[in-house]
């Protein structure tokens, strides 16, 4: 049995009819949606702790933020402290 041409077919084709969005659309929906969710958790941390220091938080709030974030992650990852969230950003 061979496989399909691309493994979410399924998922593109439920996209352009139930939506409008066009095949190439939905195909660049769907590519950005799995790379955010494959994003590793140190990559996650990173990006995050970059954009809400950018809007001004203290490094405090951030790391709250982060860890409650953490927790409603596609696939949820580890409770992390404080200490490893620093570790992540600062090494």
């Amino acid at each position: 049995m061979s496989q399909p041409a691309n493994p979410h077919e399924d998922l593109l084709l439920h996209l352009t009819r139930t939506t409008t969005l066009g095949p190439g659309e939905a195909a660049r929906v769907v590519a950005d949606v799995l790379a955010y969710f494959g994003e590793s958790t140190e990559a996650f941390v990173r990006r995050r702790h970059t954009e809400l220091q950018a809007r001004g938080l203290t490094n405090a709030q951030i790391f709250s933020r982060i860890g409650s974030e953490l927790a409603q992650r596609r696939v949820s990852a580890p409770e992390l402290s404080e200490r490893q969230l620093r570790r992540m950003i600062y090494g």
